[in-house]
């Protein structure tokens, strides 16, 4: 493991510089070592993660956490996370109803900010003047400007917000209860995410639990410059039958199409969730490739969020798995599985409904919960060396 050498190497320059009286740039060159943006992977090495379970701090104010459907790290390394009231179940939130009853607790605004301390430093969300909150928010962005986006996957959510960093609101794309399919070029229907190609300024959305295409808007205007299905296809709603390992890879992204993220190289990778597989593109729409991942999985599928490690050539590319319950390590340049860490359950480092997940720029990782999960959960980027293929539950070593 990378730690070890460092360690040996440190040391070396020690004894080194108390011979030759050089301590001063030796030690400097340890303490780089040592820097997480500094750490690099060898060959047939991985990312090493223990999670923290410490982070976050507990919520202010008696606040609980719903299920959280969107997750993202903005540019200041602050978490931010929404979350369903709605899902919080009345025996949760007791002082709600009557404080008499109980102290505890309340439902968090939906929007939540964490600092890199994992302190809540902002929060707001909800309906309000000018625009409309969704039925069913899902998935949340901060852009290269510090604005926020949220999308809907609720029955009539077809239209997108975005805000400002402390919840002004700025623009609404599309209108509530329009159903017109994958080809309109004015409204959505359940946007899964949002994400952000900052260097095109512009927005990719995968718009997916109702139609069945990655669309393509310009950040500042909101226009729709262009959009595509399932290997680069005209978008094509038409009912597919449920997802059978064994038949020819279906022609059309099912329902929900998850993600749509874009690479430093300028490459798009899409998730087909139900399908068990993510879709690798170029900006345009043209396919490239695609990958399986445990093909197997049935129901929700097994690719649900996707997150690239930290280093500029984003080596690794990690798969957010909600019903194998696990964050899969993939090689980016070949699409090999390489690990995975995880499993289910409820305790740190434990999963139940894995539903996104981000890195920041430490190459630390953050998870989010749906279903009865309800938490946000830290992973220490430890350093690199070997893994067995399922590492299970990567608890503290201390």
């Amino acid at each position: 493991m990378l730690r070890s050498r460092e360690v040996k190497i440190g040391v070396a320059c020690v004894l080194m510089a108390v011979g030759l009286g050089v301590a001063s740039a030796c030690m400097d060159s340890v303490a780089e070592s040592e820097v997480g943006g500094a750490m690099a992977a060898g060959a047939g090495q991985v990312p090493l993660f223990e999670v923290d379970p410490l982070w976050p701090r507990p919520l202010p104010n008696h606040w609980v956490m719903g299920s959280t459907i969107g997750l993202d790290v903005d540019s200041r390394d602050h978490v931010w996370i929404i979350h369903r009231q709605a899902t919080l179940a009345a025996n949760e939130t007791g002082a709600t109803f009557d404080p008499r009853r109980s102290e505890c607790c309340v439902p968090a605004p939906p929007v939540l900010e964490f600092d890199a301390d994992g302190n809540v430093v902002g929060s707001w969300g909800g309906p309000g003047d000018g625009y409309d909150w969704p039925e069913s928010n899902h998935g949340i962005t901060v852009d290269h400007m510090d604005n926020v986006w949220i999308g809907g996957n609720g029955a009539n959510d077809s239209h997108i917000l975005k805000f400002t960093r402390d919840g002004r609101f700025l623009m609404q794309l599309g209108e509530p209860g329009m159903r017109s399919g994958s080809n309109d070029t004015e409204n959505f229907w359940r946007v899964a995410e949002i994400e952000i190609d900052p260097e095109a300024n512009e927005a990719y959305v995968a718009d997916g639990y109702g139609n069945k295409r990655v669309a393509v808007l310009d950040v500042q205007t909101g226009e729709m410059k262009r959009f595509w299905g399932a290997y680069g296809n005209v978008p094509d709603d038409a009912q597919l039958p449920p997802y059978d390992p064994s038949a020819p890879p279906a022609q059309q992204f099912r329902s929900p199409m998850h993600c749509a993220q874009p690479s430093n190289d300028d490459l798009i990778y899409a998730c087909d969730r139900a399908s068990d597989r993510f879709q690798v593109f170029q900006p345009d729409g043209t396919f490239l490739r695609e990958a399986f991942v445990m093909p197997q999985t049935l129901g929700s599928g097994s690719v649900w969020d996707i997150a690239f490690s930290h280093d500029p050539a984003q080596r690794f590319l990690y798969v957010a798995d909600g019903v194998n319950e696990r964050v899969h390590v993939l090689e980016r340049e070949s699409l090999e599985i390489l690990t995975d860490f995880g499993d289910g359950g409820r305790q740190p480092g434990q999963f139940y409904g894995i539903h996104n997940i981000a890195v920041d720029s430490q190459g630390n990782i953050y998870t989010t919960e749906t279903y009865e999960g309800k938490r946000l959960q830290k992973f220490v980027l430890t350093g690199y060396g070997t893994a067995p293929a399922s590492q299970g539950t990567v608890w503290p070593s201390q």
